[in-house]
């Protein structure tokens, strides 16, 4: 009787919101409510409504050099956002940060921001505090886009390198979220990481990245909860398979990224496996650089959706059927069903 009182006063808390199937970008969507969905006559789901003074409202940005960052920054300049875009190499003059200069924009300001220098987060903070028109009113967005993938199995990834990984993208979006999160409550915005499909479930030779997205999801899980009370919203962005659109790896990276570790194994390791196991891993990777969408705008329309929309979702999956289904399996059923499915 205990039990069942514990669980129904929860539950009759709940509203019994009317979902759809369908989210921005994504196709399909699992239903998260106790009741069927009701379709727009379009097939398209019914959103909420935008936020009020776009114009007045100051987003910032990180690892806007290129990708994502470098297409979302642009995007949210033209909805009309104050744009702070940070770039990791905007003191060396490389042509990301240049364009975005280039623009000649009052909305438009580029500043030098490295996740993993504290110093130049707070002089970020310094600077964006007094460049705010009204500090009082805080930092509408922080956008935690900077990261950095490799790849490579267990026994041949070394420390060095899963800290390095885990320093840009887990430590990173940490030590920003908290220098920015004064500025974001003031103006009772928002946050979105972005994390990765692999954020969800493991995958093998990926293990340093996904323990850094792994790690994402889990702090913006708990940063959540606490700044409910505060009103601000934390969203979470979990990307499919875009590596066809960012050039995240290039045959020239995969090769000089596998010859490194080979040069690094221990004996025993580089005897046991033998090179044909590192040159078949090398082909598998290289088959990768153009695979996935090319487009990135599923990816800068969820962004886009989390900082402008009057009621955000905390999980946005922009990703193809496959890879959205994958996740499904992956996540839901047992793992000796998803494992043989997926894996072996």
């Amino acid at each position: 009787m205990m039990l069942a009182t514990r669980i129904s006063r929860p539950l009759s808390l709940l509203s019994m919101k009317t979902l759809n199937f369908r989210d921005i970008g994504n196709g399909l969507r699992p239903v998260q409510g106790f009741c069927f969905p009701f379709l727009t006559p379009s097939g398209r789901r019914s959103y909420a409504s935008e936020i009020d003074q776009i114009g007045s409202k100051a987003v910032l940005i990180t690892g806007c050099d290129s990708g994502f960052g470098f297409s979302l920054a642009k995007h949210l300049h033209s909805k009309g956002f104050i744009v702070f875009a940070g770039c990791l190499f905007k003191d060396q003059g490389e042509a990301g940060s240049q364009e975005l200069d280039n623009m000649k924009s009052e909305r438009m300001r580029t500043i030098q921001l490295n996740v993993c220098n504290s110093q130049e987060i707070d002089r970020a903070v310094e600077h964006m505090s007094a460049s705010l028109k009204d500090p009082q009113k805080g930092l509408w967005g922080l956008v935690n886009n900077a990261g950095i993938s490799t790849f490579g199995e267990v026994e041949f990834t070394s420390l060095e390198t899963y800290k390095e990984v885990a320093e840009v993208n887990l430590w990173g979006t940490i030590r920003t979220t908290k220098a920015f999160l004064p500025l974001i409550r003031r103006a009772k915005g928002r946050v979105v990481n972005i994390s990765s499909m692999m954020g969800r479930m493991g995958s093998p030779a990926r293990s340093s990245y996904c323990i850094t997205k792994f790690g994402v999801e889990a702090f913006s899980d708990c940063l959540r909860y606490e700044m409910h009370p505060q009103g601000v919203k934390i969203c979470v962005v979990e990307p499919g398979n875009f590596i066809g659109a960012t050039n995240l790896y290039t045959p020239e990276r995969i090769k000089a990224i596998a010859e490194k570790m080979w040069k690094e194994l221990p004996e025993t390791v580089r005897k046991d496996y033998g090179r044909k196991y590192l040159d078949e891993q090398i082909t598998k990777m290289e088959s990768y650089c153009n695979s996935g969408s090319p487009d990135t705008s599923p990816v800068i329309n969820s962004i886009t959706h989390a900082l402008t929309s009057s009621s955000p979702y905390t999980r946005y999956h922009p990703m193809d059927y496959y890879w959205w289904l994958r996740v499904q399996i992956m996540t839901h059923l047992p793992a000796a069903i998803s494992d043989r499915i997926y894996i072996y």
